[in-house]
């Protein structure tokens, strides 16, 4: 496989796996995985997990966009937890880290694009997502009250007053607050039951505080 060959075959992939280029170039398995190692040992692709590799920048026509990584570099995932909160608003600060569920096994992955992490949640707790457009690319994302579930959930220990006012938690007019409750009852867990009884409190406050200055 010549690499000009590879380039004209995937080029205008956003990013590609081993398998794919088997088909691609109709070649044995382990020769194509051996010169895709050398391609990347001399910076034409650029890995972005074990088996799955994008085009050094020189040579693709498409960027890759982190958010859209995150769902393809395991799957099944959706962006949640953090990251998610930071992007619906519900936390003042920015997330650099793309954090996301999955019914698999916790990972972690760090190539060129960003830092990406997995949270396993049980099979029954994967819900309230769906397709989006961010930067004119498709990802998966948490609803912000899933968002605020998954934190909950994946977070040890109980939510007192004082861990919940170090977040620093929004309740923009948009959070559909009854919603938010029906998923904390979904989940059957008495722990996020209580943390959800606490967020609102304190959200309903610091609300309140806002509205009098």
């Amino acid at each position: 496989m010549r690499f000009d060959d590879l380039v004209e075959r995937t080029r205008t992939l956003p990013w590609f796996d081993l398998a794919t280029v088997v088909q691609l170039v109709d070649e044995p398995r382990q020769s194509v995985l051996n010169q895709l190692s050398r391609f990347s040992r001399a910076g034409k692709l650029i890995p972005l997990r074990r088996g799955m590799y994008v085009l050094g920048e020189r040579y693709r026509r498409i960027d890759p966009t982190p958010a859209e990584l995150a769902g393809a570099l395991y799957r099944p995932s959706y962006l949640s937890d953090v990251w998610a909160l930071s992007y619906h608003g519900l936390i003042p600060e920015g997330v650099a880290e793309y954090t996301s569920v999955t019914t698999r096994t916790t990972k972690a992955f760090q190539n060129s694009f960003g830092v990406f992490s997995y949270r396993n949640v049980k099979q029954e707790m994967f819900f309230g997502y769906s397709p989006v457009i961010l930067l004119g690319r498709r990802a998966l994302l948490a609803s912000a009250e899933k968002a605020l579930v998954d934190h909950f959930y994946l977070s040890l220990g109980e939510w007192t007053q004082e861990r919940m006012m170090e977040m620093r938690f929004s309740r923009p007019a948009s959070l559909d607050v009854a919603s938010l409750e029906t998923m904390i009852h979904r989940a059957g867990k008495a722990r996020l039951r209580r943390a959800f009884r606490v967020w609102d409190e304190v959200t309903r406050e610091t609300a309140a505080g806002e509205m009098e200055l």
